[in-house]
């Protein structure tokens, strides 16, 4: 794994075009007959699930506020083993993340710690010799961070992008690589969290093709690699881990409604020989049999809320799973899930109806950014004191306060990493734990072994 290129595409800002080249990128080395193993710096579900789908690999994300460096390092070491070669792709602009003055949660952090080349993209729209001044200043901002080459965005012409080449030249700084045209990239679909999710998006070969192409003729990839493939090996270790779930069954939500997942999450349930039965709450009629947990994680349950609705079946039989006894884990659209409606557009849905209020959606985006929780009642996922870095993004709201309804207790006193702002959060009654943060549980193992504990008891 040492010898392979490996790099991060990073952005002097957000909307530069760091997803679209990322995609290109992978779909251009795949054409080539590469196995490319791909990553997203910060808590992002959609970017990742397209890369997934154009790689062929699971996508993963390395976040440093949420999981820190031993933990990105391991994982990075893991999902490259059998690559050839490493696509990191950035998050907002190089040096963004959660602090205004280090470069915690940011792209330069994941950089620095896995010691990886960072290819720049610039808006060039509108930009000759400056691009020299503003690609310098990025160069020498953090000594300890190398620039393996710039990439100018929404050129104006091939001779402009040509003009961009001798200032950088001039400069003696880091080159270009690439010069893409404007409106080069096929336009992708998108709503209100982002780009229109992997599972409602065909990749055909009508879409990757175009996109491979953009790559290709505008990016000089034999220098690219080559400039990379230098990068030293990270020096995380292989945890091996002990089998504690096996024979254990945990249901897990999957379709067009339930998609936001880690996948390393998945990663180690299995590694812990516990076995993931995927449903669709969608079309299927009941939750799998002889399941001992179920999880519903986050999505868009708001879009298909009338067809969520119209399936009495599932929602009856997500019911008498929650009265089970058995854990269940709801993350933001498994919270709306287990909400007695959801209302959309005025129009009220009725859903499973554990959760004693309902859920509405906003016209504005309601909550986004870091949290941390700790846990002040005893959960499937620790006791009291435990702590667990996540993050929330949505555009709903609960109607009513659960808490004090029908034995409904707050299980964390969740913070916001920006501002302090503390509030009661993590809605819990018996063993089901319904919250709006989308922890990071991957990277707790004492989490992930005491929900597999109260798995296999049968309850908290």
């Amino acid at each position: 794994m040492s010898g392979i290129p490996r790099f991060i595409v990073a952005g002097t800002q957000s909307g530069v075009g760091k997803s679209s080249l990322t995609l290109a990128l992978v779909a251009s080395l795949r054409q080539r007959g590469l196995q490319v193993q791909t990553f997203k710096v910060g808590p992002d579900y959609l970017d990742p699930g397209h890369l997934a789908r154009l790689s062929g690999r699971p996508c993963y994300n390395l976040d440093g506020w949420m999981a820190g460096e031993a933990y990105c390092r391991q994982l990075f070491d893991t999902a490259c083993a059998d690559a050839d070669v490493a696509i990191v792709e950035g998050v907002m602009g190089l040096f963004d993340g959660s602090s205004a003055e280090t470069l915690s949660g940011s792209t330069a952090e994941i950089a620095r710690w896995l010691d990886l080349p960072a290819l720049l993209v610039v808006n060039a729209h509108g930009m000759a010799r400056s691009i020299a001044a503003l690609v310098k200043g990025y160069a020498e901002f953090e000594p300890e961070l190398h620039l393996a080459g710039v990439v100018a965005n929404r050129c104006g012409s091939v001779s402009h992008g040509q003009w961009l080449q001798q200032a950088l030249a001039a400069a003696g700084g880091p080159e270009l690589l690439g010069a893409i045209i404007r409106d080069a990239f096929p336009e992708l679909p998108s709503r209100h969290l982002g780009l229109v999710s992997a599972e409602e998006t065909e990749w055909s070969p009508t879409v990757v093709d175009p996109l491979a192409a953009v790559a290709t003729g505008a990016i000089d990839l034999d220098q690219l690699l080559q400039k990379t493939r230098s990068a030293a090996a990270s020096s995380g270790q292989v945890e091996q881990l002990h089998r504690t779930g096996e024979g254990l069954k945990l249901a897990v939500a999957q379709d067009k409604a339930f998609q936001f997942y880690y996948p390393d999450m998945f990663d180690a349930l299995r590694a812990r020989g516990v076995e993931l039965c995927f449903f669709s709450p969608l079309t299927d009629e009941k939750v799998p049999d002889g399941c001992d947990g179920l999880y519903l994680g986050g999505g868009y349950p708001e879009v298909h809320a009338e067809q969520l609705s119209a399936n009495g079946a599932m929602r009856e039989s997500v019911a008498r799973f929650c009265n089970s006894g058995k854990p269940v884990y709801a993350e933001c659209g498994g919270l709306i899930y287990l909400c007695c409606e959801v209302e959309v557009d005025e129009q009220c849905w009725p859903l499973v109806g554990v959760l004693p209020t309902g859920a509405r959606m906003l016209p504005k985006r309601k909550a986004l950014g870091y949290i941390e929780a700790t846990l002040q009642q005893p959960t499937f996922l620790g006791e009291v004191g435990t702590r667990i870095r996540g993050h929330e993004f949505h555009y709903s709201e609960l109607c009513q306060d659960p808490v004090g309804q029908d034995g409904w207790q707050a299980a964390y006193a969740l913070k916001k990493n920006r501002g302090g702002q503390v509030r009661d959060e993590g809605y819990q009654k018996g063993a089901v734990l319904a919250s709006y943060a989308h922890l990071h549980l991957p990277s707790q193992p004492e989490a992930l072994e005491v929900w597999i504990d109260a798995m296999r008891k049968g309850h908290v």
